[in-house]
């Protein structure tokens, strides 16, 4: 990975996955022209989704992405390495990347889940208790996907198969963690957020150059990111290839 360039005016893209850049089916066959399009025109495409590193590492090969990715919510900045430069004060470094985490670690997170569905006798239902095959078919994922989904690194999603939610999230507050609403699972997060995880890396690239931020995503836990990027884009009834379309337009003008 080289350095990044320097491109006055430049547009970095914050964007969320399921439901935003992939369909109901996880296809990314609509978007995929003009995620091409926008990589062209030199546009940052940062991925900012809930699923799991090694998800993500998948999507950003087929999508022919090497910007840096936020994992599980906005609890670990993954950086290819060297790609803002050195001395950014990067907390963690391994082979391929320059790494910030702000999110606890999943032993941390599972053990918390486990005594969080001790204490309220409900069948809370995680990623960690299912098999891949169990994933696959209840997710609608491939096996070979589901595997990635199980690789977690941050967070644990569940869901609650007999309600109650609100008894299970102050359960969750009296282990000192929070729990987020995706599109199908709740997930057990620590104290972060895809906002918190967008302003570190807004300030990155400010360091940088000047550049303007977009978000979008289609979801309760994308409406933090989108508050702190220059122009959101919400995903609703219009569809995903609709607000890819105008993402282009943005870009380009």
């Amino acid at each position: 990975m080289q350095q990044l360039k320097s491109k006055a005016n430049g547009v970095v893209v914050f964007a969320d996955l399921d439901g935003t850049l992939l369909d109901e089916n996880y296809s990314y066959k609509e978007t995929l022209p003009i995620i091409s399009r926008l990589l062209k025109l030199g546009v940052r495409i940062v991925l900012c989704s809930s699923k799991t590193r090694c998800e993500i590492e998948f999507y950003r090969k087929v999508l022919g992405i090497d910007d840096p990715f936020i994992s599980e919510n906005g609890a670990a900045i993954f950086v290819s390495r060297n790609y803002f430069g050195q001395n950014q004060g990067y907390a963690k470094q391994t082979r391929f990347y320059d790494i910030i985490e702000i999110g606890v670690s999943y032993s941390a997170i599972r053990l918390a889940f486990e005594k969080v569905r001790e204490k309220c006798g409900l069948q809370l239902v995680g990623f960690g208790d299912m098999t891949a095959k169990e994933l696959a078919r209840e997710s609608g994922l491939t096996i070979d996907l589901a595997k990635l989904a199980k690789k977690r690194e941050y967070s644990e999603p569940f869901r609650i198969e007999e309600g109650r939610e609100k008894e299970v999230f102050d359960a969750i507050r009296k282990e000192h963690l929070c729990c987020i609403k995706g599109g199908k699972y709740y997930h057990l997060v620590g104290n972060h957020d895809k906002a918190k995880a967008v302003l570190i890396l807004k300030k990155l690239y400010a360091e940088f150059d000047k550049f303007v931020t977009i978000g979008v995503g289609d979801q309760e836990n994308d409406l933090g990111m989108l508050k702190v990027v220059d122009k959101p884009f919400l995903v609703k009834e219009k569809g995903v290839l609709s607000v890819w379309e105008n993402i282009l337009k943005s870009a380009v003008g």
